[in-house]
């Protein structure tokens, strides 16, 4: 049977070309919807892993901020036991101290300077006595600059000359002074000859 075709063919031509558009159009919307499809699964695999990445980097910062509140909370208890640990140390290095000073003032007192008060203020140490001459206070001031490991950087702070009764031999012509010394460590004791005992003779405590 053969077919004829009464329409203009340029009218079945526009109509076969817009029937071609519209498969095409058609087409291209479903691939653009498809794609769109395999973007959105892709960035929202991407999303998830990104959030999966976030929570075990929050889990970890979590730990190490715990982490650093516990080693804070040591570094306060190492604090505290250092403290404790000088303040045990430097009662065992000054336990010996008084009577190292006691023992140094005795040597370096010459004859003739008697002492009336030792007060310890700070890291000095006041000294108050009497002497039979102004020579004997200079000589007690020389001794303790240049030869005590104990007792460092004598300062004089006044001197009176007075009277004092003395049995027998009845008054006598004294000098009242007052002086500070800064107290040491004792470093070169040994050589200084600090552990030595006083030697007899000297002046004494009033």
């Amino acid at each position: 049977m053969i077919a004829i075709n009464l329409l203009p063919h340029r009218e079945w031509a526009r109509k076969r070309r817009r029937e071609a558009f519209f498969v095409h159009l058609a087409l291209a919307a479903l691939a653009g919807v498809a794609l769109a499809g395999v973007v959105y699964t892709v960035f929202e695999a991407r999303i998830a892993a990104q959030q999966g990445r976030n929570q075990q980097l929050q889990a970890e910062i979590a730990k190490l901020d715990q982490q650093i509140k516990e080693i804070a909370t040591l570094q306060t208890e190492l604090d505290a036991l250092k403290a404790r640990q000088d303040a045990v140390e430097s009662l065992q290095a000054d336990r010996n101290l008084p009577v190292h000073l006691l023992n140094e003032l005795v040597r370096r007192l010459p004859d003739g300077v008697y002492l009336r008060s030792i007060k310890q203020e700070g890291s000095g140490i006041a000294i108050t006595g009497v002497a039979q001459s102004q020579e004997r206070v200079s000589e007690l001031l020389r001794n303790l600059s240049t030869q005590s490991p104990w007792l460092r950087q004598p300062q004089l702070i006044e001197i009176t000359a007075g009277t004092q009764n003395f049995n027998p031999g009845g008054q006598r012509r004294v000098f009242n002074f007052a002086l500070r010394v800064v107290q040491g460590k004792g470093e070169g004791a040994d050589k200084a000859g600090g552990g030595a005992p006083a030697p007899a003779g000297k002046g004494g405590a009033v």
